[in-house]
């Protein structure tokens, strides 16, 4: 039925995590202390990085990036989810429920874009060691990361546009914290049996099919390193542990959020809190434990913060 025919919600309503006060409270207190340590834990990595020149290297221009894209992601729900903790009425507006889908896909997309970028860079520097600094060049990196911004911006066009032409007359209440095509798709006052198989399909499908892959790559990079030897080859080995790790927790909530069909699911709160929330947390703290490289820098560059303060 045409969208003229109907009332178009003005808001939506979330049901929340939870509907307890004092859960509420510990919640807050809890997802305040995680998305803290998400910005500073992030800015750290990004500060190091741009300070240390024994940090100047493609890995870690990368790597900067992604800190970058886990910050804002991060951003996209996490305020809004602490404010609604505190508030009996947890709503947001028409405009403010697109926009936040908007950029939740767009940043979404060029995280996934950029981790295969760093996949890339790692089979480049095992591959082609020789070639790899004239390879991965400054430009050339730079040129990955814009394409990967632009690859979530194209992705995200999609999303919405694919659902801006649905009316929306009720219910409006999303059984979520944050807006996502799954919960909102289902709210729209049409059959959306199509539109849904078609948005399983663009998401969850590629989604799936492109972890495949990024997993092939590194089990091709890691089977390459039996030919190295000594403390280069335990360095590379370590680096590619921690980038399958984080490529593994980023994908796997993707999957089972966007690789099934849109009904609702017990465990479907605890996932998208561990997607969109932990995860942005866990990835500086597996790059920066397991890489020792970047804990000394980190190292060097709070002694260089001590001193300066104690000339002062």
């Amino acid at each position: 039925m045409a969208l003229k025919n109907h009332t178009r919600v003005s808001e939506f309503i979330f049901c929340g995590l939870t509907q307890s006060q004092e859960l509420s409270a510990l919640l807050f207190f809890l997802l305040s202390v995680v998305y803290a340590a998400t910005v500073l834990a992030n800015v750290a990595i990004m500060v190091t990085v741009s300070c240390e020149s024994h940090l100047q290297t493609p890995m870690y221009f990368l790597l900067r990036n992604l800190s970058i894209l886990d910050i804002c992601f991060s951003s996209i729900t996490a305020p809004k989810v602490l404010a609604d903790l505190l508030s009996e009425r947890k709503a947001i507006s028409f405009r403010g429920c697109l926009t936040q889908m908007f950029f939740f896909h767009l940043l979404g997309g060029a995280d996934i874009f950029s981790l295969s970028v760093m996949a890339f860079d790692r089979y480049v520097a095992i591959s082609k060691p020789l070639h790899y600094v004239t390879i991965m060049s400054r430009g050339r990196c730079t040129a990955f990361i814009v394409a990967s911004w632009a690859g979530g911006f194209v992705h995200s066009i999609v999303q919405i546009s694919l659902l801006l032409p649905l009316p929306f007359c009720g219910p409006n209440v999303v059984d979520g914290f944050y807006c996502d095509v799954p919960q909102v798709l289902t709210l729209a006052c049409t059959d959306t049996a199509g539109l849904e198989l078609l948005m399983i399909s663009n998401n969850g499908l590629v989604t799936t099919l492109w972890f495949i892959l990024l997993l092939v790559s590194y089990t091709v990079i890691l089977t390459m390193l039996r030919s190295h030897s000594g403390e280069g080859r335990r360095k590379a080995i370590s680096t590619c542990t921690a980038h399958i790790t984080v490529v593994t927790l980023h994908f796997v909530p993707c999957i089972y959020v966007y690789a099934r069909p849109f009904s609702a699911l017990p465990t479907d709160k605890a996932v998208s809190l561990t997607f969109t929330v932990i995860i942005p947390v866990l990835n500086p703290l597996i790059y920066t434990l397991r890489n020792q490289e970047m804990k000394a820098a980190m190292r060097r560059l709070r002694r260089q913060f001590v001193l300066s303060e104690r000339e002062i």
